[in-house]
């Protein structure tokens, strides 16, 4: 958890701004959650690692001492998600579509990119089955990525059934596949060994079987989405579900390769994703030289079910703001213009005498739209245009006896060193011209 100094908060500010503006142009409303919610209501939607993973919040008052939990600080923006759906169901339209950036809290083990207090930026679809919202889901994420920089990225797109038909043509029973799941989910972690050596640890295959699944799982980047769905189809050994899934991946490539996503997409059946409430579609965004990844998500159309008792079709996905800052930061992709200074222009102080005049002057140019910042003594002039300077501030105004006399103002650039007196009425137009 940490703090944010204020060249941190406008980069985030610019993050959210691009992705906000995206989301918006796509459809998708505007929705906010608590930070706290009820701990049944997050408990068992995350799998076991996740469970474990969530910040409880111990009872209260009399209860203080018990050592009990009846709430927890929110561990993802999905399933308070799920439960305004199911809340709200008769004030919300038939397809809702909304986006969420707020922070969650996971109790995790911090690292490079990965915090115990982060934001995520979601953007979900509720009420249709249609591949149409996957589609649309990739292509605003692809719009945020291109938008902020990103190039070469790629979105691994896999499905959940495919992911069931392929273990049980290997022999895992359907009890065991959350296992296997979470397992696979490591591929990228630990590598193939370390994921073979950890299904043989868990008992779900044999050592010498171990090596054969993990391969099945694997994946070749030089190979066509086309190759890859030729291969899952022959893989599926007439696991129906799975080869349904098969169909729906297709036409998924085929949905998007009329979108910005088309050109990203990636079948990749390595990836599993560990969460437990996803029942379909599910998909990570990942660059190049970067362990883990810059977003995720899926289908999940169980999870509103789980509270209201009736299915909703869903499908979301989310971005790491955190993790893409950080590579925005190590990248140099923060767009040179983007503003750094606290202000436009410092308004100077010449004397105690001066002060209110002064103060009236910084109002007018802030009701031009300019944004001032007013040295709050009056010390010597050089001082205050050093103090300036040191904020990266670009333009210092100075109101003394004389200028004030002809009504006019002294405007100096600190980049150029140039000093023009203008007008009062004319500062604000001095400073657009030459910011």
């Amino acid at each position: 958890m940490r703090d944010f100094l204020p060249d941190d908060v406008r980069r985030r500010q610019y993050v959210i701004g691009v992705i906000a503006d995206v989301y918006q142009r796509y459809g998708f409303e505007p929705l906010e959650t608590p930070a706290v919610e009820n701990i049944e209501t997050l408990m068992g939607k995350y799998g076991e690692e996740g469970d474990r993973l969530i910040f409880r919040i111990l009872k209260r008052g009399e209860q203080a001492n018990s050592g009990a939990a009846d709430l927890a600080l929110r561990y993802d923006l999905t399933v308070p998600l799920a439960r305004v759906v199911a809340e709200y169901r008769a004030q919300l339209p038939k397809f809702f579509k909304r986006y969420q950036v707020q922070p969650v809290w996971r109790a995790d083990r911090p690292q490079k990119g990965r915090f115990r207090e982060f934001y995520q930026c979601d953007v979900d679809a509720m009420g249709s089955s249609s591949l149409v919202v996957e589609a649309e889901l990739l292509a605003a994420a692809a719009d945020v990525l291109e938008g902020l920089g990103f190039i070469a990225f790629a979105i691994r797109l896999n499905h959940r059934q495919v992911l069931s038909g392929l273990l049980e043509a290997s022999g895992i029973p359907a009890s065991q596949h959350g296992e296997a799941l979470v397992a696979l989910d490591k591929l990228d972690k630990v590598g193939r060994d370390g994921v073979a050596a950890e299904l043989v640890a868990k008992g779900l295959v044999d050592g010498s079987d171990a090596a054969a699944l993990v391969q099945l799982f694997g994946t070749d980047e030089r190979r066509t989405n086309g190759e890859v769905l030729g291969q899952l189809r022959g893989d599926m050994k007439g696991h129906e579900a799975g080869l349904r899934a098969v169909d729906d991946l297709e036409q998924i490539v085929r949905l998007t390769a009329a979108n910005r996503a088309g050109a990203h997409i990636r079948i990749d059946p390595s990836l599993a994703r560990g969460l437990s409430y996803y029942t379909g579609s599910i998909f990570e965004i990942a660059v190049p030289d970067l362990a883990g990844s810059l977003g995720g998500g899926g289908r999940y159309d169980e999870l509103v079910g789980m509270f209201l008792g009736s299915q909703v079709p869903a499908c979301g996905i989310s971005l790491g703001l955190e993790r893409i800052l950080v590579v925005m930061g190590e990248r140099a992709m923060f767009p040179p213009a983007l503003v750094t200074a606290s202000a436009d222009v410092m308004v100077t102080i010449w004397s105690a005498n001066t002060a209110a005049d002064a103060l009236q002057l910084a109002g007018e140019l802030r009701a031009e739209g300019l944004r001032v910042d007013v040295y709050p003594e009056p010390d010597k002039i050089g001082k205050q245009f050093k103090y300036a300077d040191s904020r990266g501030i670009r333009f210092v105004t100075i109101l003394g006896d004389d200028e004030a006399a002809r009504g006019a103002v002294a405007v100096k650039n600190l980049s150029t060193g140039e000093q023009h007196v203008v007008p009062r009425a004319d500062v604000a137009t001095l400073i657009r011209k030459n910011g």
